[in-house]
């Protein structure tokens, strides 16, 4: 469920060091499976352990996940990374924002997925969404943009050379081309 690196470990263990006997930790997500969904870690007290709580061991601790959080962190990845600025605790959870779909899902449920859980966090950069309108009978994903997207001059390189390659590739046998049906509007909401 989730992953820990050997450091962010040492982190937590040198951390858990200073907290009451028995103190693990505990990673949660709030609002899991909506856009709002952030994820956080906090120490968790003896007495904070739920009966329903799903308790991962590591190295000198435990990580605790309660039950509602536990669906949203599949494949999350805790890390303590040190650069030039200074050293960082990171957590990652691609599915936090939306529950992991199964490989045997309908088409539009797994491109729905990829798109909350790879593409948009990309576009957020730029205050930009896309939302997946249809599948047409012919194999085309059919993607209205929104935010920073909608009217950027950026916006069919993104669409050919970022979005519609992704999704070919991860689709190959069941797309056969992404088409943008926004108005563009030019505006201070555009990016570029």
């Amino acid at each position: 469920m989730i992953t820990i690196s050997d450091t962010a470990q040492a982190h937590f263990v040198k951390l858990l060091a200073d907290q009451p006997e028995g103190t693990h930790i505990r990673v949660f997500v709030i609002s899991p499976g909506t856009a709002q969904a952030e994820c956080g870690v906090s120490y968790c007290p003896p007495d904070a352990a739920e009966a329903d709580d799903v308790e991962l061991p590591f190295n000198g601790f435990s990580a605790m996940v309660d039950e509602k959080s536990a669906p949203f962190l599949d494949d999350a990845s805790i890390d303590f990374v040190t650069d030039q600025l200074g050293s960082q605790l990171t957590l990652k959870a691609p599915n936090a924002k939306m529950r992991k779909v199964s490989g045997d899902a309908p088409l539009v449920e797994r491109i729905e997925y990829v798109i909350q859980s790879e593409i948009n966090p990309q576009l957020a950069s730029h205050g930009g969404n896309i939302t997946l309108i249809e599948i047409t009978d012919d194999g085309v994903a059919v993607l209205q943009f929104g935010g920073g997207c909608n009217g950027c001059s950026q916006v069919d390189i993104t669409l050919k050379n970022g979005i519609e390659k992704q999704l070919l590739d991860m689709f190959p046998t069941e797309l056969t081309g992404v088409r943008d049906v926004t108005e563009h509007q030019h505006g201070d909401h555009s990016y570029a």
